[in-house]
């Protein structure tokens, strides 16, 4: 929702405190993802979602009472992000958790993918039409988002817990819970370290830097609040349509969607360095669904990885963990408006393509290319296993 306010509050605030409200989102986000995740593994998934909802709501509040003031509407961003921070883990948990009855392997990380895509992309097309042609952005935004809120706490009140709440279970000789790998030893693992850590923050750092950044960069002209919109929902509908195509990438190797992904992440990079340039809307229309693409694949075989890995008693906090390296990308709209003062911003998006190379480099660590031996073949998570 906040992506097409930005337009709004950059009348009267600078370039720089707007792009500091969008990114104090995390701030509030990664604590809570890394806390609540093992809260909801002791109390159950409903009660933190439903806590989650009212914070949420209160922080559109704070800011639909702030007055415009910096300060204040800083405070209601963290706090929406704290919300998000407790929802997300618990909620995919919750929903990888009342899937695995009866469903194919890896429904419940798409399911929590369309959904979180889902709400990222309507919320900014929504958002934008009410800045656009609606009275009053600020105040009439956030009583539609309160009164959503208000509307979907009965329906989660009434959703089935898909396990009571439990204490610690006893421990295994690896010093993790019985029936799964402990947390740290997920997050320790090679997989994790070489495939997830460094392409997980370009999860919404390709998002981010198509519904943040460039929306700034290229001139919208009077329809900048719909327009911004417009390019959240092209980004993050193209990351919805891409998934299937993801599951399929996924069948062939585990490590193809990760390095598809990433090369489409410097394909991104580069189409907004040319966009940026030349201004072009159509240009800028065609970076966003490549940004999108990007952003799809990555959420949705990262999640399966981190699923894969974890063991039932451990999957929120590993998915949590997933989750907070994610919410990294979000510092990359800051970093191209803080660095586009002192150099060309087409030049910094041509540096951050290099970078995101190095990450594609990783999954050759994760995933080394080898002749393929007809004695071993490799399960869903990557790791190899004799054939029986």
């Amino acid at each position: 929702m906040f992506a097409s306010l930005l337009q709004v509050y950059r009348g009267s605030l600078s370039g720089f405190q707007v792009n500091a409200l969008f990114g104090a989102y995390a701030l509030g986000l990664v604590p809570a993802l890394l806390v609540m995740a093992r809260v909801s593994d002791r109390l159950g998934r409903r009660r933190v979602l439903l806590a989650a909802l009212l914070l949420c709501a209160l922080g559109s509040a704070v800011i639909l009472f702030s007055g415009g003031a910096f300060g204040t509407i800083l405070a209601g961003r963290i706090l929406v992000g704290v919300s998000a921070g407790s929802a997300f883990g618990p909620g995919t948990a919750w929903i990888k958790e009342l899937s695995d009855t009866g469903e194919p392997a890896g429904a419940g990380a798409r399911r929590s993918a369309l959904a979180l895509t889902a709400g990222f992309a309507v919320g900014p097309l929504l958002s934008g039409v009410i800045v656009q042609w609606l009275p009053s952005p600020q105040t009439t935004a956030y009583l539609v988002h309160i009164t959503l809120v208000a509307l979907t706490l009965p329906v989660v009140w009434r959703a089935s817990e898909s396990a009571p709440p439990a204490a610690s279970p006893p421990a295994g000789a690896d010093g993790g819970p019985r029936g799964g790998a402990g947390a740290m030893t997920v997050l320790t693992s090679r997989l994790f370290v070489t495939a997830v850590l460094p392409t997980a923050p370009w999860v919404f750092g390709a998002a981010t830097v198509s519904l943040a950044a460039l929306p700034v960069l290229v001139p919208l002209g009077g329809y900048a609040a719909v327009g911004g919109g417009v390019i959240a929902a092209v980004t993050l509908g193209s990351g919805i349509a891409v998934q299937p195509f993801a599951r399929r990438l996924a069948r062939r190797s585990p490590a193809a969607p990760f390095r598809t992904g990433m090369a489409s992440v410097i394909a991104g990079l580069l189409a907004s360095a040319l966009t940026v340039t030349t201004g072009s809307l159509l240009l800028l229309l065609a970076t966003a669904v490549v940004l999108g693409a990007a952003y799809g694949v990555l959420l949705v075989s990262g999640l399966q990885l981190a699923e894969s890995l974890a063991g039932p008693r451990t999957i929120s906090t590993v998915i949590a963990a997933f989750y907070s390296l994610t919410y990294v990308g979000f510092a990359f709209p800051v970093l191209v408006q803080v660095l586009g003062k002192l150099w060309d911003p087409a030049l910094i998006l041509i540096a951050g393509s290099a970078l995101a190379m190095t990450a594609l480099a990783t999954t050759l660590i994760a995933w080394p290319v080898r002749p393929a031996s007809p004695h071993r073949i490799l399960n869903r998570s990557g790791h190899d296993r004799p054939v029986r």
